[in-house]
């Protein structure tokens, strides 16, 4: 279809992980322009009430769940039309643990994966395969998926929703390809910034969830106070840029306020700012190249500020250099990463695992890993990620339980 084409109605949009923090202020979005975006499909997980709630509402026509129960989602959506004042709204019903595949596969102009994990991965390959522009909140599926997803992607097919490399995209924006020196990821430090890996060794999980900055699930803000985060951030915009690892850096800025950074050959360094919110990068995602008049809050200029930058402490926060490694290393070993992190995260949470353990536990298993032979595959295929994703999960479940 044509750009012409395009402008001349609504941006057709499949949003998979409509539930979630990713989901809901994309709806926001959606709902304050409706001459820009249309819902055309809706993937949750297991939350029928809500989902049925947004699409009776935006009247949509596909809406899918993974849970395997048609007639509880019929039930949601009837009860939600009814209450909507919408009750002849009769969409199509797509369930199961593929359900979000299948929508993603279908005719749109841009997915928005908001999913949460590396579930991510299959929607991600299905909407680049449909030839649709893909928005990509779900860091994962790039992350474990990254050989896979860099084959399947066209120039320009894929588009960040992650506002440190939404910041880069458009930074770079401001020079060629080969004037760039590096990229400066920003990371806010999280609810433990200053302390010291002794400091680190009583952390609660309520402590650990109390994210200075954004309300985010537990697994997303957990992975912000280890800086696990910031570690598939890393892998990810070498990923999307194509910019080697030592050439990725990670600085600490507090406030948030801005997102990330390019250096450029001359000396020049192009920073993009905003208050700490996801609209902006959700809007660009959507309408990509395209801004969206009035998506987010500005700066107030006339209001006196200071903005704060520090050096990361390796030592405590050691995730981002364990990421950096295994980037490095490729194939299916980013995917080691994930899952073990999200295993040990789990376990911290359940209290087999103490804070400062997650991420040395991580690494004890990403270690393991090198004795295996699906750690030495060059041409990885989805079956060897799944297998890596399985064992890692496997290999993290036997950590030992915290004393």
């Amino acid at each position: 279809m044509t750009d012409a084409a395009r402008s001349t109605r609504p941006r057709r949009v499949v949003l998979l992980g409509s539930t979630g923090s990713i989901g809901t202020q994309a709806l926001d979005l959606v709902r304050r322009n409706p001459d820009r975006f249309a819902v055309t499909g809706l993937s949750a997980g297991a939350n029928l009430e809500l989902v049925a709630r947004q699409a009776a509402l935006l009247r949509v026509p596909v809406v899918a769940v993974a849970v395997d129960d048609e007639q509880a989602l019929a039930t949601a959506i009837a009860r939600a039309a009814d209450e909507a004042g919408t009750a002849a709204y009769d969409p199509e019903l797509l369930t199961g643990p593929d359900a979000s595949t299948a929508l993603a596969a279908r005719e749109a102009d841009v997915v928005l994966n908001g999913i949460t994990g590396a579930i991510g991965l299959a929607p991600t390959l299905a909407a680049l395969e449909a030839g649709t522009t893909l928005a990509l909140a779900n860091k994962e599926s790039l992350i474990i998926g990254g050989p896979l997803v860099r084959r399947a992607a066209a120039p320009g097919q894929l588009v960040p929703v992650d506002s440190e490399h939404s910041a880069i995209a458009q930074c770079l924006r401001g020079g060629r390809a080969e004037e760039v020196r590096r990229l400066v990821i920003t990371a806010s430090g999280g609810p433990f910034r200053g302390r010291t890996r002794a400091d680190l060794q009583e952390v609660t999980v309520e402590q650990a969830l109390a994210h200075p900055n954004f309300a985010m699930g537990p697994v997303i803000t957990t992975n912000s106070a280890t800086l696990v985060n910031k570690g598939l951030e890393v892998i990810e915009a070498h990923l999307l840029f194509d910019v080697p690892f030592e050439r990725i850096d990670v600085v600490v800025h507090p406030q948030q306020v801005i997102h990330s950074m390019v250096e450029f050959t001359d000396g020049s360094t192009i920073a993009q700012a905003s208050p700490p919110s996801m609209l902006i990068p959700i809007a660009l995602g959507m309408a990509w190249p395209h801004r969206v008049p009035g998506a987010g809050p500005a700066i107030d200029w006339s209001q006196a500020a200071s903005w704060d930058f520090e050096p990361l402490d390796q030592t405590a926060f050691p995730a981002v250099a364990l990421a950096k490694q295994v980037g490095a290393a490729g194939g299916t070993w980013p995917a080691v990463y994930n899952a073990a992190n999200e295993v040990c995260v789990q376990g911290f949470f359940d209290g087999r695992l103490r804070f400062v353990d997650i991420v040395d536990e991580v690494a004890r298993v990403v270690e393991a890993y090198a004795a295996e032979p699906g750690s030495r595959v060059a041409d990885v295929s989805l079956a060897d990620v799944l297998e890596a994703d399985r064992w890692a999960r496997a290999a993290a479940v036997e950590v030992p339980t915290t004393p």
